[in-house]
């Protein structure tokens, strides 16, 4: 039995016991009635435990024989006693609160799905004066985001690329480099496929480079499109392990200057035909590239919404969506059931903060784009959505987002509904503190003071904030308290779920965070893994919880 020892004004110490609590009620009551009043369970009865009270229904025989043999602590043939079966609860690798395999349907299109999806990817601090590098785009990669933004700017020679937030003071890197870092780490995290946004401010000579560049690097990874027609995107599983482009197309940059069309070229005078001739060549060369063809509102909004036709990618910033929702809410959700709409941060945010991303999820918006470096509840929220459906970047969206009803009418956020179902949230205990951090990380003359707060983020009727109590100087804090969440949304809820150290002379310690989409919550015991700050998972620290919906 361990102890930890704390030294008082340098006069005295304090001794205090680690005390691995016993189990609990609730779970005497599970191992008493499935192991039939006996006092041991065996191999049966826990196939029956698994089936009926945790859901897992394709659990078999054999799965049941090899849970007791991996989680038992000494070599006995015989089945659990209360406390293996206790410990077994414990283990994150048996009673996970998501699935960790792709279950979702992958053959819809792209407009189908939300989208994890970088904003400035290639940035790793502010916007203003940070340096651009590789290595924010491998970390994202490494985190599963399937949509990496870049923006690219002439050097300073006019005779190359660089990635660069323009008109700042951050560092360049160079777009070979990016994009020889893309490759290497695109299908590490994910199989499906791997978007990049250009944001691009280049000449057309630059345009035809980047071309080259991207196809000479990427090779067979490089999806090109047959056609630049598109009336549906193609579906993720069809585009496994490929790399889209996704930018304006060129003719915009022609435009812009005050040049003429693809469409007028051929027709200028001889003597200013040639200079032409060679920028649509270029250009044309790097339209070829692009599968999601993309830009910016021209016009009046709702014109935008309703272009029909081929498919495409819109951008609007959080405040240009907000705004647009307000008068033309049902137009960007028909718009998103078969286009892309990518909302992104707005300009103010310089300390790469987020905006909350449900405005965006709730109207259907895919790409809702993320400062990854931009740590806080915004991305913790970001995170969280995309743990599911094995973490592969890609979460099918509700079916009422993507359907229009009888009438053509669509889903109405601002609408209060009935409440769908409850969700039961029952906080046990935590543990695995006193191994990821030293005995006065939290207090200086005694263990820690935890609380938990649960909390639902989703459509403003079910937003609600709960907490336990404070369990005072106790590394194996035990709460056991229950909470209930009506909720009328429950697809777009996400469960958040944060410990927190009381301090009463400062701002309370933070002891660690996650997020779960409610919709992919599986029922029962549940060992739920924290993570910190930035989303880094700890080794050891979880919350022994029980999920149940009524």
């Amino acid at each position: 039995m361990a102890t930890h020892n704390y030294k008082v004004f340098s006069c005295f110490n304090r001794k205090f016991t680690l005390t691995e609590p016993e189990p609990l009620p609730d779970v005497q009551k599970a191992f008493s009635e499935f192991s039939a009043g006996a006092s041991s369970m065996s191999a049966d009865h826990l196939l029956r435990f698994l089936a009926e009270h945790q859901g897992e229904v394709d659990c078999t025989a054999s799965d049941s024989n090899q849970i007791l043999q991996q989680s038992r602590k000494d070599d006995r043939e015989s089945g659990f006693d209360l406390h293996d079966f206790f410990h077994f609860l414990q283990h994150n690798d048996f009673n996970a609160p998501l699935k960790s395999q792709v279950h979702h349907d992958m053959n819809a299109p792209l407009s189908h799905y939300f989208v994890y999806t970088g904003h400035n990817s290639y940035l790793t601090g502010n916007q203003l004066s940070s340096d651009c590098s590789d290595v924010p785009i491998i970390k994202a990669l490494q985190r599963g985001v399937r949509v990496i933004e870049l923006d690219l700017w002439p050097n300073s020679d006019k005779d190359d690329i660089d990635v660069v937030h323009g008109r700042t003071l951050t560092t360049p890197v160079s777009l070979l480099q990016c994009l020889k870092s893309i490759k290497e780490y695109a299908f590490v995290k994910s199989k499906y496929p791997l978007v990049i946004t250009l944001e691009d401010h280049l000449t057309p000579d630059l345009q035809a480079k980047v071309a080259k560049m991207a196809t000479q690097v990427f090779g067979e990874l490089l999806h090109i499109p047959q056609t630049d027609s598109l009336t549906e995107f193609p579906s993720p599983e069809s585009m496994k392990g490929r790399i889209l482009i996704s930018t304006k197309p060129p003719k915009e940059f022609l435009e812009s200057n005050d040049m003429e069309s693809d469409d007028e070229v051929s027709s200028l005078p001889d003597n200013t035909n040639a200079q032409g001739i060679d920028d649509k060549q270029s250009s044309l060369e790097y339209k070829c590239l692009i599968t999601i063809h993309a830009g910016k509102p021209k016009g009046e909004i709702q014109d935008e919404l309703k272009a029909a036709g081929k498919v495409r990618r819109l951008s609007l910033s959080e405040q240009a969506l907000e705004k647009a929702s307000e008068s033309y809410g049902a137009d960007i959700v028909r718009f998103t059931q078969n286009n892309i709409l990518r909302v992104y941060p707005k300009g103010t945010r310089l300390n790469s903060s987020n905006y909350k991303p449900h405005i965006g999820w709730t109207y259907g918006a895919q790409m809702v784009a993320f400062n990854m470096q931009g740590h806080g509840k915004s991305l913790w929220y970001m995170q969280g959505m995309f743990r599911t459906n094995g973490g592969c970047g890609y979460v099918k969206k509700p079916e009422f987002l993507i359907r229009k009803g009888p009438h053509n009418e669509v889903f109405d956020p601002k609408i209060v509904l009935p409440v769908k179902t409850t969700l039961k949230v029952k906080v046990y205990t935590g543990y695995g503190w006193s191994l990821d951090f030293s005995p006065t990380d939290f207090d200086t003359y005694s263990p820690p003071d935890f609380y938990v707060k649960v909390c639902i983020v989703g459509v403003p009727a079910d937003m609600a904030k709960k907490k336990t109590r404070v369990i005072s100087n106790n590394w194996f804090p035990v709460w056991e308290e229950e909470f209930d969440f009506p909720l009328t949304v429950p697809e777009l809820a996400l469960l958040r779920i944060e410990v927190r150290e009381n301090d009463k002379r400062q701002k309370d310690d933070f002891g660690g965070q996650t997020c779960l989409p409610v919709s992919e919550l599986k029922s029962g015991f549940r060992s739920v893994p924290l993570y910190d700050e930035k989303g880094d998972k700890f080794k050891s620290v979880k919350l022994l919880m029980r999920f149940q919906f009524r």
